[in-house]
């Protein structure tokens, strides 16, 4: 049986917004618990507000009082801490607690393609994936030792038009208009998986209430795998301009821009395809059905329409031109 009475920690991000907006096209009784509204992605009318600090669990106790949901999903756990504060607050009274992890935290570099829910989860490189590595680790103990019920989900790169996903943002964009050379690393080859947030929503309110689903893992992502140079071009194309791409090794660009290092290294340095066969098993209507191609031209259209939202990095805008001026004039 469906959930009815679902409960969102964050409910204002790139993926928790689209999943929130679904839940109640859906009928779900949608509650969120975040701290504010935001501008960028507002809340649907709708939808109930608490306003608590997740970080400041007796906050939420004030907003929760004694109320107990079928779903709660956690889009705002990053660390063990943050689990073991969400047991506190939410086991005994959640049907299910669905934790959204990252598929960045499988093998990385995976030793084979593509990426199942059974490829091993380590990355030495990241921060970031350890931690969420971790957060899972506790929750499995949980599930086996006391029946905490738990549903994993693990996104790959999900974007919605706010969400440049190239490396320099909208930096990289500024470059592609004034013709200035752009920065890719590696040779550009290596394969992308990139999800628009409403396709990504389907797989995961199919999750929401199934008993099927406790005690398990999914990643959900598109099919589309396109090249990091594809991915480039086709934000070239949306600004109605043609990219002058420079390759440069992921090493050399972390040693410039340190801040870029774990993302590139632990995650997008290399190739990531996956198999969704899983997730479709239990929700067989979902198929991703917004190619980049045109998720693109949706992220170029909202940073125009918009001059404030142009904001250029000129530290990075610098490092991108040192990078390629170096990189030619070694291939000179």
């Amino acid at each position: 049986m469906a959930a009815t009475r679902t409960l969102f920690i964050g409910g204002t991000g790139v993926i928790s917004s689209a999943c929130v907006v679904q839940a109640l096209e859906a009928g779900h009784d949608v509650t969120v618990v975040n701290r504010g509204s935001s501008s960028t992605r507002p809340l649907p009318e709708g939808v109930e507000v608490l306003h608590a600090d997740i970080r400041d669990p007796q906050s939420v106790h004030a907003v929760l009082g004694e109320r107990s949901f079928d779903v709660a999903a956690e889009f705002l756990a990053f660390t063990p801490d943050h689990i073991r504060t969400d047991f506190d607050l939410f086991e005994g009274r959640v049907g299910q607690f669905v934790f959204i992890s990252s598929a960045s935290a499988y093998q990385t570099p995976p030793t084979r393609l593509p990426v199942t829910e059974s490829t091993p989860l380590r990355n030495p490189f990241w921060q970031y994936s350890r931690d969420k590595i971790a957060c899972e680790d506790l929750l499995i103990e949980a599930y086996r030792e006391r029946g905490f019920p738990v549903t994993i989900v693990r996104p790959s790169h999900t974007y919605d038009r706010t969400m440049i996903p190239t490396s320099g943002g909208w930096t990289d964009l500024d470059r592609m208009r004034r013709g200035a050379p752009v920065i890719v690393h590696g040779d550009g080859s290596s394969l992308w998986t990139i999800t628009h947030n409403t396709d990504f929503a389907v797989a995961f309110l199919g999750l929401l209430g199934r008993p099927e689903a406790v005690g398990e893992s999914f990643h959900i992502t598109s099919d589309e795998a396109p090249t990091w140079d594809q991915i480039y071009r086709y934000l070239a194309e949306g600004l109605g301009v043609e990219a002058d791409l420079v390759h440069v090794s992921s090493e050399s660009i972390a040693a410039v821009v340190p801040e870029l290092g774990p993302g590139l290294i632990g995650d997008k340095a290399n190739s990531m395809v996956f198999d969704n066969a899983k997730v479709k098993t239990l929700v067989p209507q979902f198929q991703a059905r917004i190619p980049f191609a045109h998720g693109a031209g949706e992220i170029v259209d909202w940073y125009l329409a918009d001059p404030s939202r142009q904001h250029v990095d000129r530290d990075l805008d610098a490092a991108f031109d040192h990078l390629a001026d170096r990189a030619r004039s070694f291939g000179a």
